[in-house]
């Protein structure tokens, strides 16, 4: 055999070997990312999903979250405006979780409908403004003070 051929072999091998590997580890650590509609609707169309680990984008529903006195344990309700489930939560919740904050949980839907949730992620509500276009406008405002140039 040629040494050619046995590189062309060789590399073919690895080359196959690594596709496999990095196909198989994605499919292993992908994580599906859904809104409560599609997650009902994967659900109701193949109930073995209910043990799958996905993650929900959604809105808290306001003056639903309770909190167990040690403080551990969270249990609320998320929405896309559609759907509307409850979700367990057991950790320390960020500090920007309240009531209609955006959400992302990750965990597993249960088979009495509640998700149980492993990781909670709360989007901080602050919105960031550009600079003023015209900071004469602000010269009047209580705390303004004039930037001044330094040598």
């Amino acid at each position: 055999m040629k040494p050619r051929t046995k590189f062309l072999i060789g590399g073919a091998l690895v080359l196959g070997v690594a596709a496999y590997l990095m196909a198989t580890s994605i499919s292993a650590t992908g994580v599906m990312y859904l809104t409560p509609t599609e997650l009902t609707a994967k659900v109701q169309a193949d109930p073995s999903f209910v043990n799958a680990g996905v993650k929900v984008g959604a809105r808290v529903v306001p003056g639903t979250i309770q909190r167990d006195p040690g403080g551990k344990k969270y249990e609320f309700q998320v929405t896309d405006g559609a759907r509307t489930f409850p979700v367990v939560y057991r950790g320390i919740a960020p500090d920007t979780f309240t009531d209609s904050v955006d959400v992302v949980v990750s965990g597993r839907m249960g088979t009495d409908g509640t998700f149980q949730a492993t990781e909670l992620l709360a989007k901080c509500a602050s919105r960031y403004e550009n600079a003023p276009t015209n900071p004469d406008k602000y010269k009047q405002t209580p705390g303004y003070k004039k930037g001044v140039g330094r040598a």
